[in-house]
Parts: C-alpha cells; sequence; structure tokens
C-alpha cells in the first residue's frame, strides 16, 4: 500500500491525514497489556426487556423480526451529530447511553418456541488489528472502548456477535424490519407485508409504562427541574449579554448533559414576543427586565426517556398587573385539564376541558363576542387564535412518544393507567393583535406538566416544580 493520503481513507473523508510507514504498523502491534473488563453486571432495565421481546415475540410469531439502531448523521463532511439510537431498539435491547453505537441491530430469530435475540454490534477493536488506531469512526483510539461480543452478552443478557456477520446472516432470509435506518439492513432485507404493522406495534407498545418506565421519567422530570433551577440563575448574566436567550439555552443544555443523555428535543427559551412563536429555538434574541420568559425544556436521561416541561417566568422576578391576569388564565386552564384525566377518560377530554377555560375566559375579557357553547362549536372555534395548538401529547422516549399508533389508539381513543403525558395550554397575543388592548400584546404564556394516569385519577410527575405565579415569584426570589 503506497503512503498518500488516500491510503488512510476509513470512509470518514479525512483526506489530510497521511497513512502511517509500514514499520510504524507492525510497531503499533507491541506492547500491550491484555485490558479485559471484570464486574460486568446487568442494567435494571434488563428484565423488563426480556418481557418486552416476549410480547413483540407473540406478535410475530414465526416471523424473523428486524429492528436497528440506526446509523450516524452526517453533520458536515466529516463530522457527524451525536449519536442516539432508535427508540425501539433501546426499548427492546436495553442498550442505553453512552453504550449504544451506530450500525447496532437485533434480529428476533424465529424458533419453534418462539424467538432466539441476537443483537449485532461493532465490537471493542483489539490491538491485533490496525482498526484501533487507523479507523476514525470505530477505533479504540478515536472514539474509545467498546464491549467486546461476550462482554456484550454479559452486560445484555443475550447472544451477541460481530455486525460483520449481519450481511450474510440475513441474506436470502425473509424478514419484518424497520427500514431506513441501516444501510445494510435496507439492502439484505426486502419489505415485508407486516412492515407496517411492526411500525405501530413497537410504537403502541410504548403507551403503557411499566414501573422502570416511570421511575426513569420521574428522574428525568427531577433533573429537568434542577436545569429550570439553573436557568433563574443565570437570569441577570443573560439580561446583561446580548442574545440572552443563548445564556439561558447553555444553562439547561450544561445541567442536561451533566445529569443525563442530552436534551430531549431542542430548547425553546423564548423571551418577550417571541413566546408568541410556538417552537421558537433559534435562541437569540434579548432578555428584557420586564418581559417574560417561555422556557420549554426537557432532559433526556441516559435511559432516553426525557422529560417535556414549560414554565413561563418574569425576567425580573415579579409578573405586571396584564401578566398575572393572562397568566392565571392558563393555570385556570392547565388546571381542568389536568383535572380530567382519568383512566376511561377520552383522550381528547383533557384538550376539551383546558380549551373550554381559555375560551371562557377571552369571553369574559370581551374578546370573544358569542357564548361558550358557540366558541366550542368545531365549526367555530375562534378561541384557537390565541391557543393555536393541542394542549396534549404522549411522552416517553420520544418526546412526542408512540406517534405511530393508530388515532384510534391514541388521540380518538381513551386513557389508562400507566400513560403518560403533557398538558400544556397556552395563550399567545401576537405583538400586532389589535383584537387586545396594548398591554397584553406580545404577551405568550405556556404552562406545561407531565402527568401520569392512573386507575382513579392522576400523578403529576412534575408538581414539584412552582407553577402558580405567586409561587414563581418566590421560586425565583429564592435563587436570586
Amino acid at each position: 500500500m503506497e503512503n498518500s493520503d488516500k491510503a488512510l481513507d476509513t470512509g470518514s473523508k479525512r483526506v489530510y491525514d497521511v497513512a502511517p510507514s509500514e514499520m510504524f504498523g507492525e510497531f503499533m502491534k507491541t506492547g500491550w497489556a491484555p485490558t479485559p473488563l471484570t464486574g460486568i453486571i446487568q442494567d435494571e432495565v434488563i428484565p423488563y426487556c426480556v418481557a418486552r421481546r416476549a410480547d413483540l415475540s407473540a406478535a410475530f410469531s414465526g416471523s424473523r423480526v428486524v429492528l436497528p439502531g440506526g446509523e450516524l448523521k452526517q453533520r458536515s463532511n466529516d463530522t457527524d451529530y451525536q449519536f442516539r439510537p432508535h427508540s425501539a431498539f433501546a426499548y427492546y435491547t436495553g442498550v442505553q447511553g453512552v453504550e449504544a453505537q451506530p450500525g447496532s441491530v437485533l434480529v428476533m430469530e424465529p424458533t419453534k418456541e418462539g424467538h432466539t435475540p441476537i443483537l449485532f454490534i461493532n465490537p471493542r477493536s483489539t490491538r491485533d488489528t490496525d482498526a484501533f488506531y487507523r479507523d476514525a469512526k470505530n477505533g479504540e483510539l478515536w472514539v474509545g472502548r467498546r464491549f467486546t461480543t461476550d462482554e456484550a452478552a454479559q452486560r445484555y443478557g443475550i447472544e451477541v456477535r460481530e455486525v460483520s456477520e449481519l450481511e450474510a446472516f440475513l441474506k436470502g432470509k425473509t424478514a419484518v424490519a424497520l427500514h431506513g435506518y441501516d444501510e445494510i439492513v435496507d439492502a439484505k432485507v426486502k419489505k415485508h407485508a407486516r412492515d407496517e404493522e411492526l411500525i405501530n406495534f413497537v410504537s403502541v407498545a410504548r403507551l403503557i409504562k411499566d414501573e422502570y418506565e416511570i421511575r426513569e421519567m420521574q428522574k428525568a422530570v427531577d433533573a429537568t427541574h434542577r436545569g429550570f433551577s439553573d436557568v433563574i440563575r443565570v437570569l441577570p448574566a443573560a439580561v446583561a449579554t446580548p442574545r440572552g436567550e443563548r445564556v439561558i439555552d447553555a444553562a439547561f443544555y450544561g445541567r442536561a448533559r451533566v445529569e443525563g443523555n442530552d436534551l430531549g428535543y431542542n430548547t425553546i427559551a423564548a423571551s418577550g414576543s417571541h413566546a408568541c412563536v410556538l417552537h421558537w429555538n433559534r435562541n437569540d434574541g434579548e432578555v428584557i427586565p420586564g418581559d417574560l420568559l417561555l422556557l420549554d425544556a426537557g432532559v433526556e436521561v441516559d435511559s432516553y426517556y426525557t422529560a417535556d416541561i414549560t414554565r413561563t417566568l418574569p425576567i425580573n422576578g415579579k409578573f405586571s398587573p396584564a401578566q398575572r391576569a393572562l397568566y392565571m388564565l392558563v393555570y385556570e386552564s392547565q388546571k381542568a385539564g389536568i383535572e380530567a384525566i382519568k383512566a376511561g377518560v377520552p383522550f381528547l377530554e383533557i384538550n376539551r376541558a383546558s380549551h373550554s377555560v381559555l375560551a371562557q375566559g377571552l369571553i369574559d375579557m370581551g374578546i370573544i363576542k358569542m357564548s361558550l357553547e358557540e366558541a366550542m362549536d368545531p365549526a367555530v372555534g375562534l378561541h384557537k387564535r390565541w391557543t393555536l395548538h393541542g394542549v396534549s401529547h404522549m411522552l416517553g422516549m420520544d418526546v412526542h412518544d408512540c406517534a405511530q399508533a393508530r388515532a384510534d389508539q391514541y388521540r380518538d381513543g381513551v386513557l389508562e393507567a400507566g400513560m403518560v403525558l403533557t398538558v400544556e395550554p397556552g395563550l399567545y397575543i401576537q405583538l400586532d393583535d389589535e383584537l387586545f388592548p396594548a398591554e397584553y400584546r406580545g404577551i405568550g404564556i405556556r404552562i406545561e406538566d407531565d402527568v401520569l394516569v392512573t386507575e382513579d385519577g392522576f400523578i403529576n410527575l412534575s408538581e414539584n416544580i412552582p407553577h402558580h405565579p405567586d409561587e414563581i415569584e418566590s421560586w425565583m426570589a429564592s435563587l436570586r
């Protein structure tokens, strides 16, 4: 092999590197001590994964099932976004946090008794090859140590093979699979009549959370609470800094990385009238005393479960009369939505309960000039000019969890004990909205909590994060 830039091409387009000499290659094979991992234990999620795979096996009896973890996504040239596996892959394998590696695939191989799970991974690059120092995508000196197949088998409690064997393993076999996430799977596994059924199944399976999931979601909520406190502490710096919303964004991101895997979604740090942009995440605006800050953010813990919390905070620590009046309308709206939650209640009842309060409030203010019954008629719904979005969605491994469920299973279905969902009414008065008096224009308010459905009601997982305006003012004063 000639000593040229191309000689070191490992698929990462590092054309600026120069290949090492042959003597260097021989030298790198010598002088290494064995470093096996000891004391490997299984995470508490593994027994839950066994039960989840049993349900998957029963639903697809006799069929091979392939769940890819996904591949790296290119950010620019030879840099990639941080890897995060497909939620279904993590749900059924228990591969979490920094242990997740691109290119991994779970295969449920059918047997007479059900299925044998086989996890295909890109294992540790051992010292008997040159990959550990030359492969910029997978080499140990580039990306860190990975499990060997034996170590991974101990950790996850299933058979583990090298992903280099996957192509031959799948050749000529039919399978039900998730497509669009792995090149090998897409190339070797033809589309199957039950693929759509699989997409639906692995999404609906997460509608009802088990005990482990509920604990992880509480952990995510508690970390998010601390992240919101971090934001309150940096508000003076945000006020003093151009593009102060970035200070807020950075403070919460720091908490997400310290206590979790990452953000559950892009943080919305919307100051002033930016709060009227529902998915504002440019986060490049000024933070001005007297305005409100709408902070919509969530920590994703290492198990990939995320919180989704919104609080609207007065930047100077005190609500103005106009701000408080609108805030209390949203507060009462959210209270009505939460109190509507109970197993057996239609999912859309949360939305109806919250929007009824908002619509009545707008009627009482003289903004809407009709009865509540007329306003809530689906053929009318004028209050939606200031509310815009639905009040609730499922929450879990994905911030908008279970999104591949059918309408009858989710939006048009009924609540069941074990579901976790958000309740997040909002009121947004645009700067140029002349239907409102001037003192209300440019105010955007949303309050969002994460709620567990129980047989006889609910548990608000984020109840300890202050949400009444008096509580918020006291919270802010205690931290500043």
